[in-house]
């Protein structure tokens, strides 16, 4: 199994956001693919930049997670199980891109990830009965954890997202 057939393409809303289409090989007992290879994705992130750790979210239909991030660390996101509505949003005020999202189909049909730069938020909708979000993190020193991150309402006006719902469930850091 190698990595020779991924598909590496940039976000055309946001250029610095890289989306990576793995090679699927499905047969009757089901499917396999090659997730993560350092070799190749050391290529995209800030130099001596390594991912330190993966976290997994399991949800349930309508649930919508984020809009989380900060301005130090690299997500690689992807839908193991179900289907979401990734959106990115560029919030780094100097960017010419600067509250512009872009928006993904993730899912375990496709299981495309989305290479998520500094300085950017991220969130979600899960759009099947189940969905098992993964996301590998990179970064340098300590950990920025939720109280500490950059959160934007999930229906900021200012950028006014095209979510694919109008009641999600929400936890109260996203309201």
């Amino acid at each position: 199994m190698s990595f020779k057939n991924l598909k590496v393409r940039t976000s055309k809303i946001l250029p610095e956001v890289i989306i990576f289409e793995p090679e699927v090989y499905w047969d009757n007992r089901g499917n396999i693919f090659t997730s993560f290879h350092e070799d190749i994705y050391k290529k995209y992130l800030s130099i001596d930049i390594k991912f330190k750790h993966d976290k997994f979210a399991y949800n349930i239909y309508n649930v919508l997670r984020g809009l989380h991030g900060d301005n130090k660390t690299w997500k690689l996101v992807s839908c193991i199980y179900g289907r979401i509505y990734e959106v990115v949003v560029d919030m780094r005020e100097k960017s010419l891109n600067y509250l512009k999202w872009d928006a993904f189909e993730l899912s375990s049909k496709n299981y495309s990830q989305i290479l998520i730069p500094p300085g950017f938020v991220n969130g979600y909708y899960v759009q099947s009965e189940e969905a098992v979000f993964h996301y590998k993190l990179a970064y340098e020193g300590e950990y920025i954890d939720a109280g500490e991150q950059i959160t934007i309402k999930w229906n900021d006006p200012r950028i006014n997202i095209k979510w694919p719902c109008t009641e999600p469930i929400l936890q109260s850091r996203d309201k």
